[in-house]
């Protein structure tokens, strides 16, 4: 590390780069959905993007997500970054091989059309845009080991070029599509995203070389080697987490497929889950920062304390969308959405309003388990979430009375809650190490 400083500007200094990161990369979903919107058969390609694309890819690539804490966590030399790094192309390739099964055989039409009973339109629109992102797993498993080693290093500007990079591969592919205006939009949606996932992974591959130069492969060898027996110890309940908590988006689609206004619940779900992910990312670029400084001293209090501000922050921003028209411009002007889909997307919006805040204090609580190697109650922490997701949403079948998009709105945030007071009842034994440790220095 080169920053000994642990005040909350130095927090900032080292988040900022990171949030950008996130929050270019929130526009992704914005921008894909807008572009859908103004191209042939909007309402479908909406659905079936929403609906069975982005949550069937998310699952298969839940696996990979945790690489960048656990690289940040532990690429501490030559030996460990190779050994990550063999794992990281095995599982992607696992992982693509997955991706490719359902997408190209009748697999799909299992998954798809008997499991999340999608409607029937949305699902040769589905199947055309999972087959464009099956290189998006392997990518995206690249880039996030690598930009773990950025972030122990704190080379973490080169993240958000890293994402500029992405953003601008994205806008080239939507602009070239609309500019046409005849492609369907699953299909311009769906190679943009794909477009720019490699396009970043192309870009952490040449960033990350002289960190690797400089850092790693100079480093002796840390005593005693990383193994990967501790390294599978270490990573797969950090494996099991989002594929887990990624499982319940599937499962959204299924239980709102089978509730009132599915349809349109689908449609919309999209430009809803684009501006609350924008705001929620964030929060989500802490987890790294609390990972790589928290055992540093004084790192604690000044973590602490920008993460009670960040919460404010990014709660009122919401807040506001929700209170002014802010919302409706967003919903309807720049995302496109008809006059009814708009209002749907508005009055979820309001059961939404926890979810920013959420995403910061979850990464507090996660960044303080990893860092503490308590990765088992990080996976506990999703299955109270899973379990609570599940239950609302049986209940909102069962009860068949209530708009689909509200229901799932509403679930994930009590799910959330549940899964942040789990993993905040685990810290606190690490929170007393740290403590005691800082007392000692």
């Amino acid at each position: 590390m080169n920053s000994t400083s642990n005040d909350e500007r130095s927090v900032f200094r080292h988040w900022w780069p990171l949030a950008a990161s996130w929050l270019m990369m929130g526009l992704e979903l914005p921008l894909v959905t807008a572009t859908m919107a103004r191209l042939p058969d909007p309402r479908i390609s909406l659905a079936a993007y929403g609906g069975v694309v982005f949550p069937i890819s998310l699952v298969i690539e839940g696996p990979i997500i945790m690489l960048l804490s656990a690289s940040t966590a532990m690429a501490r030399d030559r030996h460990s970054y190779e050994l990550m790094n063999r794992f990281t192309w095995a599982l992607a390739g696992a992982l693509t091989a997955i991706h490719a099964l359902v997408a190209f055989t009748p697999l799909f039409d299992i998954v798809a059309g008997q499991w999340l009973g999608v409607p029937v339109e949305t699902l040769e629109p589905a199947r055309i845009g999972l087959r464009i992102l099956t290189p998006w797993t392997a990518a995206i498993a690249y880039r996030r080991y690598q930009q773990g080693v950025l972030i122990r290093y704190e080379r973490t500007g080169w993240i958000g070029v890293g994402t500029a990079v992405r953003l601008a591969a994205n806008l080239l592919v939507l602009g070239v599509g609309l500019a046409h205006g005849r492609v369907p939009g699953i299909v311009v949606g769906a190679s943009a995203v794909a477009a720019g996932v490699l396009s970043e992974a192309a870009f952490m591959g040449i960033a990350v070389r002289p960190v690797l130069r400089q850092f790693v492969y100079p480093a002796t060898t840390q005593t005693p080697p990383l193994r990967l027996a501790a390294f599978l110890r270490f990573y797969v309940p950090l494996a099991l987490t989002p594929l887990i908590g990624l499982a319940s988006l599937p499962l959204a689609s299924a239980a709102v497929s089978r509730m009132p206004n599915a349809f349109d619940s689908l449609a919309t779900w999209p430009a809803l889950n684009g501006v609350v992910f924008l705001l929620r990312s964030v929060g989500f670029a802490f987890n790294e920062i609390v990972v790589a400084r928290v055992e540093q001293p004084a790192a604690v209090p000044a973590l602490r304390r920008f993460a009670i501000v960040l919460s404010m922050v990014v709660t009122g921003v919401l807040v506001l969308a929700v209170v002014t028209p802010l919302g409706h411009v967003w919903f309807e002007d720049a995302s496109a959405l008809s006059g009814d889909l708009a209002a749907l997307a508005g009055t979820a919006l309001i059961f939404s309003l926890a979810l920013p805040a959420l995403a910061v204090q979850q990464s507090w609580y996660q960044g303080l388990l990893v860092a503490g190697r308590k990765t088992r109650a990080v996976i506990e922490a999703v299955l109270v979430y899973v379990i609570l997701l599940v239950a609302c949403l049986v209940a909102g079948v069962i009860s068949g009375a209530v708009t689909g998009l509200y229901v799932g709105v509403l679930a994930n945030t009590i799910a959330s809650l549940g899964q942040n007071l789990w993993m905040r009842s685990q810290a606190r034994s690490v929170l007393d190490r740290l403590a005691t440790t800082e007392a000692q220095r």
